[in-house]
């Protein structure tokens, strides 16, 4: 199945993608949250789908699509996670997964606006698969780790240079600004991607090609990010894994090229759909 939330942010309703038409299935009167994953909502969904084919409502087109699930506890990322993208940062190949956390308010639709944050000048775009958990995991094996994944995400892990490198301190500064984490198009259900370890994901900038790469060059995969992030937290159903970003980063280039007002990023993965953002700056509001 194919999740999506569409309506006015911070009300929006939920639904589903079947066969490139969006269909609301708020009737089932829940939201896409940790609930919903911990109490067996995918099959319920399943479910009400089949019991309601031909009869559910259509979303009118045009409408906006939110974040595919409502706000998670965590959004957790994996810095360097590949080798391309480590090279064209000068940064050595970790020997273990780098962990740093995303604001949960930095989430947005997939089609909303991403806006420069106040004093940036160095505003960067990374495309990134992201993994959405099932349910709650803790020191999972990582045999196991596929268990305890609801789905998959299309997210522009979107990060400030400076206050991410040269301002001290955690990578987090540059990482949790609001609405540097669009989400979607939709979450695929993990049945929906015949093989996670093939899945190209790309990114433009006014329609020119960035980022091309392909999820088999991840250093650390699927299984593993899983499993070793639940050795040092409890993962919650809901919550988003985001295994890092190919290379063809604007900090990657010579001299670095970094987003401004009226810039377009368009990126997308195989299975998961595309999503667009204009790029605006920041006014007092």
């Amino acid at each position: 199945m194919k999740l999506i939330r569409f309506g006015t942010f911070g009300k929006e309703k939920i639904g589903v993608q079947i066969d490139d038409v969006n269909y609301d299935v708020s009737a089932l009167g829940v939201d896409y949250n940790e609930q919903f994953f911990e109490e067996g909502g995918l099959e319920r969904l399943q479910a009400f789908v089949a019991e309601n084919a031909g009869k559910l409502p259509v979303v009118p087109t045009g409408t906006r699509l939110g974040a595919p699930f409502a706000r998670p506890s965590k959004i957790v990322c994996i810095g360097l996670n590949y080798k391309d993208h480590a090279a064209e940062t000068g940064a050595k190949i970790p020997e273990e997964p780098i962990i740093f956390m995303k604001s949960t308010t930095a989430l947005v639709g997939p089609n909303d606006q991403v806006v420069i944050p106040k004093n940036s000048q160095k505003t960067d775009w990374e495309v990134e698969f992201g993994i959405v958990i099932g349910k709650k995991a803790s020191y999972v094996t990582e045999a196991e780790a596929l268990d305890y994944v609801a789905g998959y995400v299309l997210h522009n892990d979107v990060s400030e240079r400076e206050f991410q490198i040269e301002r001290g301190g955690t990578w987090d500064k540059g990482k949790g600004c609001d609405t540097f984490a669009p989400m979607g198009p939709f979450m695929a259900t993990a049945d929906e991607i015949p093989d996670i370890n093939n899945v190209r994901l790309w990114l433009k900038v006014n329609g020119k090609m960035y980022q091309d790469g392909n999820t088999s060059n991840l250093i650390f995969s699927v299984p593993h990010i899983v499993s070793y992030v639940s050795q040092f937290m409890t993962l919650l159903p809901g919550d988003v894994i985001s295994t890092g970003t190919p290379a063809g980063v604007g900090l990657g280039f010579n001299p670095p090229i970094y987003l401004q007002p009226g810039d377009v990023v368009e990126l997308g993965a195989d299975y998961l759909g595309v999503s667009r953002q204009e790029v605006i700056a920041y006014t007092q509001g």
